[in-house]
């Protein structure tokens, strides 16, 4: 049985973007449209779609948690080991998307991905709940098959009497942060009539941007 959707839309008027009055860098906007989400009060506003693709051509996404967004880029944290980390040591690009349906906006990175420094990594592991520090020694390797969540549950109850609240749980090798280089950055602002705002950000060879608007 078929779902037929063709009926569904809606008339996106929330907001617009010219660009003639957008910031000459990308960060300032993305910045400031990260603070306009979480001012609106949008759920995990830094949840973000991840897109790898490794050497067999096929494209992998799913959802991920920005952690930084630093002066070139943005870090995500995540096992090294897992499906998405094998995509990006075969091929070292990616691209981001963040989609605020309450504010009618997304936005698109694309760029180069790189491990960040361990120290870096391991500074902001530590900084996670126990938990969650005890969860990720679970995961070897994230992606890989289990035979059931009872396995998963007596690893990590192993792994809490190993490491009891209150002591130091060691940081994976195997687990660390991911920075994506922007490139291009492009930001959407629905509009009426589907003549949506689309402006592009390109990273120039001398590392300032240019700005073009795109049909929508």
């Amino acid at each position: 049985m078929s779902m037929d959707f063709t009926d569904q839309r809606l008339s996106y008027e929330k907001g617009q973007l010219d660009q003639q009055s957008v910031p000459t860098s990308p960060f300032e906007l993305l910045k400031a449209w990260m603070n306009e989400a979480i001012e609106a009060q949008v759920q995990e506003p830094y949840a973000m779609s991840l897109a790898t693709c490794g050497a067999d051509s096929k494209p992998s996404v799913r959802i991920v948690l920005l952690r930084e967004i630093t002066d070139k880029g943005i870090v995500f944290y995540t096992n090294y080991e897992s499906a998405k980390g094998q995509d990006i040591a075969e091929n070292p690009n990616a691209e981001a998307l963040f989609f605020w349906h309450k504010l009618e906006r997304q936005i698109r990175i694309s760029g180069s991905i790189a491990k960040i420094d361990a120290d870096k990594s391991e500074a902001y592991f530590q900084k996670r709940p126990h938990d969650s520090q005890v969860g990720a020694w679970v995961s070897q390797p994230q992606s890989g098959e289990v035979a059931n969540r009872e396995v998963m549950e007596q690893t990590f109850e192993q792994l809490q009497t190993d490491y009891p609240e209150g002591t130091a749980v060691p940081t994976p090798e195997f687990w660390g942060g991911y920075e994506i280089t922007i490139s291009d950055i492009e930001f959407w602002q629905g509009r009426a009539n589907r003549m949506h705002d689309r402006i592009v950000y390109h990273k120039k060879a001398d590392g300032s941007f240019s700005t073009k608007r795109l049909l929508p």
